[in-house]
């Protein structure tokens, strides 16, 4: 074997220029599926991720849209939490608004959240601390801001006792830092930042007290045990709707299912990608086909030559299937090398975590390689039949 390895390389080394663009072309189709896969990946992770940063818990609770008659008080909170398969409900209140501080502005999204909300969304104080039940329980002109937005008006994290302004109610608030929490976002707003708001977290009271409002926009509820979810939230909208008087009323969304469905759509379209990428391969597959019948027709006095002296049509045509070998290996290998580079430096600029589908890389190796073998076959056969007295009257 590897004989026919050097035979393969000495013979691909002839033509140098048409050899490099034989396995130019499988690395670019190789690093096409490597970086597309990669990219899905590591896209799918990034979004889980903010989808459990963004402030929800196990179920979302909201009122139906179209009924303007009904709203979530604070009676519906305790009827939630008195239910034993709930392990803990907050109100949870959001308005896109401005965000005012030294100088400078920015858009911003408040989220009025409670005391130990952090036991079911996912916000860490980095500095600071959280709202206490003092806080909530006077309204009081606190406010949490995310590391994003610390760095984004101040260059570095740690704000904690800085003062900002608030647009909520229709005029502007003063608000003093109490903690800087890591949530908020953080991968998608390097990706798109100037697209997306900055986040503030308020206590609820407080922007209920602004705002006018006694009730909420959604309840955000932890259930004890995954594996009731579901009937948890029967039991939930059976009990608002009976203590409310109404049907039909209220909207709840199962967290972990949305996640799911999310999931499976960027596999579809990261699948469908890929294949699209895949469709390069079999692309530089005919230019192998090409190529090598273009390196039979070149070699044919040097073929009559070795079967004239023993060579019979098995050691020709292994050897024209050793040099589709590799090729194809070794715009495999370059490509591969290629699509991991790439991915890895788009992770690094966008702070990323930089994940590997090692099955996936491993499945395309295996398919370039299998392709390029397949479209060697002719040219081989075609080696292989010829007649040495033919070949060797060949000019």
């Amino acid at each position: 074997m590897r004989e026919y390895v050097k035979c393969a390389l000495r013979n691909l080394g002839r033509k140098k220029f048409r050899t490099i663009l034989t396995i130019s072309s499988i690395a670019i189709g190789v690093a096409s599926v490597v970086l597309i896969s990669t990219i899905g990946d590591v896209g799918k992770y990034a979004i889980n991720e903010e989808l459990s940063n963004l402030g929800i818990g196990s179920l979302s609770i909201s009122v139906n849209k179209q009924r303007k008659d009904i709203k979530l008080k604070q009676s519906d909170l305790a009827a939630i939490n008195s239910i034993s398969q709930v392990e803990s409900a907050i109100p949870i209140m959001m308005e896109y608004s401005s965000l005012s501080m030294r100088g400078l502005a920015a858009n911003v999204a408040i989220w009025g959240i409670d005391a130990g909300a952090n036991q079911i969304i996912s916000i860490s104080p980095s500095y600071g601390h959280l709202f206490t039940r003092s806080d909530i329980a006077s309204g009081s002109n606190y406010c949490l801001v995310d590391a994003n937005t610390a760095k984004g008006f101040y260059g570095r994290e740690n704000i904690v006792g800085k003062q900002m302004r608030l647009l909520i109610g229709g005029s502007y608030e003063d608000f003093t830092v109490v903690g800087v929490v890591a949530s908020g976002g953080n991968a998608m707003q390097n990706l798109i930042g100037e697209y997306l708001p900055m986040f503030v977290y308020v206590p609820y009271t407080t922007m209920q007290r602004l705002l006018g409002r006694s009730n909420f926009d959604q309840i955000a509820v932890k259930v004890q045990d995954s594996t009731i979810i579901d009937q948890t939230a029967n039991d939930i909208l059976r009990g608002l709707e009976v203590a409310n008087r109404t049907k039909g009323g209220y909207n709840i969304e199962n967290v972990a299912r949305q996640k799911d469905k999310l999931n499976n759509l960027m596999n579809i379209v990261a699948t469908i990608l890929s294949a699209i990428a895949g469709i390069s391969l079999v692309v530089a597959g005919l230019g192998i086909m090409t190529v090598m019948l273009v390196s039979v027709n070149e070699r044919t006095r040097e073929i009559g030559i070795k079967k004239s002296i023993g060579a019979n049509r098995g050691i020709i045509m292994y050897e024209f299937l050793t040099e589709a070998f590799t090729i194809s290996m070794i715009g495999s290998i370059m490509g591969t090398i290629v699509g991991v580079l790439l991915a890895v430096t788009g992770c690094v600029l966008f702070g990323i975590k930089m994940l590997l589908n090692l099955p996936m890389i491993g499945l395309t190796i295996i398919f370039a390689v299998v392709s390029g073998v397949i479209f060697g076959v002719y040219p081989s056969w075609v080696a292989a039949n010829l007649r040495p007295v033919d070949a060797l009257r060949y000019e």
